[in-house]
């Protein structure tokens, strides 16, 4: 299956593009390649971002609490204790 590809004419700060092509010759990778993995990780940190806003705004923490101060039921199993 061949992906598909869209481009996208970026312009960059002389010095920011100089800094990317120094590290991207480093790394043995491409400018678009630095890029392109620069812009996922982006997208990646708010989407985890936004999906852990979005948790804690259903979260019930009353009952977090609850269940946190319930309560044990057996003891552990001999194997299971710590020295």
């Amino acid at each position: 299956m061949k992906k598909q590809l869209s481009t996208y004419p970026l312009r960059l700060p002389t010095s920011l593009k100089t800094a990317v092509a120094e590290i991207s010759r480093a790394d043995g990778t491409s400018i678009n390649q630095f890029v392109a993995t620069a812009v996922a990780e982006k997208v990646s940190a708010l989407r985890t971002a936004a999906f852990f806003s979005d948790r804690a705004a259903r979260a019930d923490v009353a009952a977090a609490r609850r269940l946190l101060r319930r309560q044990g039921g057996q003891p552990p199993e001999p194997e299971d204790q710590l020295e």
